[in-house]
């Protein structure tokens, strides 16, 4: 006697042939938390930058930087949040402050219509650096390596020294490697004033 098991497909579709019936569109809760930013909507904390002001949510800021979080909930706080709800921020310009505010609720940077845009980004670089945000200053840090050149080398050289970044770091030790653009180099006064400031650091170009 054989027994034979037959399986019953009711339904059957061909994926060669299938059709979206439903189409779901990409996310966009980085532009809702763009237009949060812009409008302002139930911000609960304001920034004082220079003579400028702007508003922001504590939530927001202290889910994507330790910084925000440790100054806006945690033991920092009595002495950097006044009473109003008021922040008093240092040595930052509004500009930069803005764009990293921006990064912090949409995850994207633009340097596109701002002045001086290679000195801005390295700012913005210092600025994420300060609050933690690795992904953003990582940013910057690929941008800064395509603007590396004669003026330029010796000021991201040591903005790469004193902030960690190893990728700037090496892409100067690349662009020096070069005999030619060494000698450049060697003869400005930026070059000079780093001799002198960082010795260690000329070293290991030696070295190199």
């Amino acid at each position: 006697m054989v027994r034979c098991d037959i399986l019953v497909i009711h339904r059957y579709r061909s994926t060669d042939n299938a059709v979206a019936y439903v189409s779901v569109p990409p996310c966009d809760s980085s532009q809702d938390f763009g237009e949060l930013l812009e409008t302002e909507k139930g911000a609960d904390v304001v920034f004082e930058v220079g003579d400028e002001t702007v508003a922001a949510h504590r939530c927001v800021l202290a889910a994507r930087s330790p910084v925000f979080a440790a100054e806006l909930f945690g033991p920092m706080k009595e002495g950097n949040v006044a009473a109003a709800g008021v922040v008093r921020l240092e040595d930052m310009e509004m500009e930069v402050f803005k764009a990293l505010l921006r990064y912090a609720y949409t995850s994207s940077l633009s340097l596109q219509g701002m002045a001086n845009d290679h000195i801005t980004c390295r700012k913005i670089l210092v600025a994420a650096d300060r609050y933690g945000m690795g992904r953003l200053k990582l940013i910057c840090e690929e941008w800064i390596c395509e603007c590396i050149n004669v003026d330029t080398v010796v000021t991201i050289l040591a903005l790469a020294e004193q902030h960690h970044c190893e990728g700037p770091k090496q892409a100067c030790f690349d662009f020096l490697a070069d005999p030619t653009k060494l000698r450049a180099v060697m003869v400005t006064s930026g070059f000079q004033h780093l001799w002198e400031s960082c010795p260690s650091l000329m070293m290991e170009l030696m070295d190199m």
